[in-house]
């Protein structure tokens, strides 16, 4: 029997709609095992593989204030507000209390347990050749992925966790330490690494997947997680920097596998900005009126600030690598307009002193005092409060119908960060000139000597082995337009003066790279690791320590000694682990 594209495309929106709606359940762990009826009935065919692969995310989901909490609220860049509850001023001060909700493991543990529910299902369809080879590799190594992703997340804020791979049937298994021991973060990197390298797919689900459909406007194809973007980063936090590298370039040219020339120059490249049209995602102002600063090109359709609130269009995917959407009509519920919003939500976190004092402190290239992507894009001064914008232009355009809007995104991955942390990985492998025109100015600019040259057959290029390959040839005589013609570089793209040069050593380089991941990538769920990955990796636990301490000096919280001291012992990083 033959099933059409629609007849697929129909069932998984049921799928879709059913998946995600079951996400707002909150039974934890507490389920009864899966009897053989009840296996039967689930996973008969390819459809059934494919609903509970959206069942892992509709659960995953339910992570991202969470992840934005604990990755933001622990480190310098966000604070508590007038309304936030004693449990989020614990998460700032790193006083955290046996019941706090936002320190809990076990939501984690819900999409673990899912996932090594479905791993194993996956095993049993394979053997009864319920689904092809193909169709197991590519949902297995999704699922894979994710439980990873979540694992990671647990090292990073807890230390020492059980790592279970196997599906469980009460939290107390969970508990059992003589059953599922405790590994070091550190012993926990090695077993990710292992088990992600051996996926055996690696790549995005393919365009004809029965995956990878167009539900209420959103094309499927950056739901999923990139693999290639986790393995980058666990080999980061490992110390493998060339393979981390490598990795993240895998990412990085996904564009020259094909297709039409903008998507050749322009995915994920952190391209120039286009001067007339502004149709693009960089920071600018109104041609020949750059010094004038009210010309900011300010909008949700142009620009940086587009990034965040443009429609998932052909330019939203140069830039956007993993996203997840919160719609008006499906579950679960956004969690992002209650936690940042003071029109439509509660107003629980805003922007510390010491981010909007670095973001003042930084000059454009025309000489404008102040980094546009903070107090223009990221944040806006409402009512005289701060107010975080990043998850909010979505929600707070004006509905077109009679239904609230609380669209919005869980930002995931992007180009931006992709590239931050290929300079990263970079500058440790001693490629510390690749990582500063990644950073400052782009890979043609910082590979152009001075005078430059008509014929530029031979430089605007790296001349180095993958993954530090770059061509960014843009001559006339002869014509070249090599594939990263284009890249600006991050602080070139935010039009932002440079910082460093490119004889610094590897230490300034990556102070550099780690400012610049907080002025590029607020709010976004990646300060905490940044600082704790670092610290790790010089030894140094002040690197973190200090950040803090400043966070809470600069609003004259009486705690702030107290925490950096707290923060010099390695230890006292990782959140209890009760459930």
């Amino acid at each position: 029997m033959t099933i059409s594209i629609k007849t697929k495309k129909s069932i998984l929106l049921g799928i879709l709609a059913l998946t995600f709606s079951l996400n707002s359940c909150s039974d934890y762990l507490d389920v009864q095992p899966e009897d053989k009826l009840i296996e039967e009935q689930m996973y008969r065919n390819i459809y059934d593989a494919d609903a509970a692969v959206m069942g892992v995310y509709g659960k995953f989901m339910a992570l991202a204030e969470k992840n934005v909490i604990l990755n933001e609220m622990r480190a310098d860049l966000m604070t508590t507000t007038r309304n936030s509850s004693p449990y989020l001023k614990e998460i700032s001060e790193h006083n955290v209390s046996a019941d706090n909700p936002y320190a809990n493991p076990k939501d984690f543990f819900v999409v673990i347990q899912n996932c090594n529910n479905v791993l194993k299902n996956f095993d049993m369809m394979l053997e009864k050749k319920r689904f092809t080879q193909e169709q197991y590799d590519q949902r297995y190594s999704d699922v894979g992925a994710i439980r990873s992703w979540v694992y990671l997340q647990l090292g990073i804020h807890y230390g020492n966790i059980p790592y279970i791979t196997e599906p469980i049937e009460t939290i107390e298994d969970a508990k059992n330490i003589s059953k599922y021991p405790r590994i070091s973060f550190n012993q926990l990197l090695d077993q990710l690494i292992l088990f992600t390298e051996n996926l055996p797919y690696k790549d995005l689900y393919a365009s004809g997947s029965s995956l990878v459909i167009n539900i209420d406007g959103y094309n499927t194809a950056k739901f999923f997680i990139n693999k290639e973007c986790l393995l980058g980063d666990l080999h980061l936090w490992k110390g493998n920097y060339n393979a981390a590298a490598i990795h993240y370039k895998n990412v990085m040219e996904t564009g020259t596998k094909g297709g039409a020339d903008t998507e050749l120059y322009n995915t994920y490249r952190v391209k120039f900005a286009e001067v007339t049209t502004h149709d693009d995602l960089a920071v600018g102002y109104l041609r020949y009126s750059e010094q004038d600063a009210t010309t900011l090109i300010n909008s949700n359709t142009q620009g940086w600030r587009s990034i965040f609130a443009r429609d998932r269009d052909a330019l939203w995917n140069t830039e956007w690598i993993w996203s997840l959407p919160f719609e008006n009509n499906f579950a679960p519920k956004n969690p992002f307009i209650g936690l940042f919003s003071s029109k439509n939500g509660d107003y629980l976190v805003k922007p510390s002193n010491t981010a909007i004092a670095l973001w003042d402190s930084q000059k454009q290239s025309n000489d404008i005092p102040y980094d546009a992507r903070g107090p223009k894009f990221t944040y806006n001064i409402i009512n005289g409060d701060p107010v975080i914008m990043k998850y909010l232009y979505s929600s707070e355009a004006v509905a077109t119908t009679g239904i609230a809007n609380t669209k919005g995104q869980w930002f995931l991955y992007r180009a931006a960060k992709l590239h931050l942390r290929y300079a990263e990985a970079a500058n440790r492998d001693n490629q510390q000139k690749v990582a500063y025109a990644i950073l400052n100015n782009g890979i043609r600019r910082a590979y152009t000597p001075n005078p430059a040259p008509t014929d530029v057959t031979d430089v605007q290029q790296t001349k180095l082995p993958f993954p530090y390959d770059f061509d960014a040839r843009m001559g006339d005589y002869p014509f070249y337009r090599g594939n990263w013609h284009r890249n600006d570089g991050i602080r070139g793209r935010a039009f932002m003066k440079f910082v460093g040069a490119v004889g610094d050593d590897i230490i300034t380089t990556e102070n550099n790279i780690i400012q610049e991941d907080a002025l590029e990538l607020a709010y976004e769920g990646n300060r905490w690791e940044d600082l704790v990955r670092v610290a790790l990796r010089r030894n140094d636990p002040s690197f973190l320590a200090e950040k803090v301490y400043q966070k809470l000096s600069s609003e004259g919280n009486s705690k702030a000694d107290e925490v950096r001291s707290k923060l010099m012992n390695v230890n006292n990083w990782y959140l209890p682990f009760t459930w």
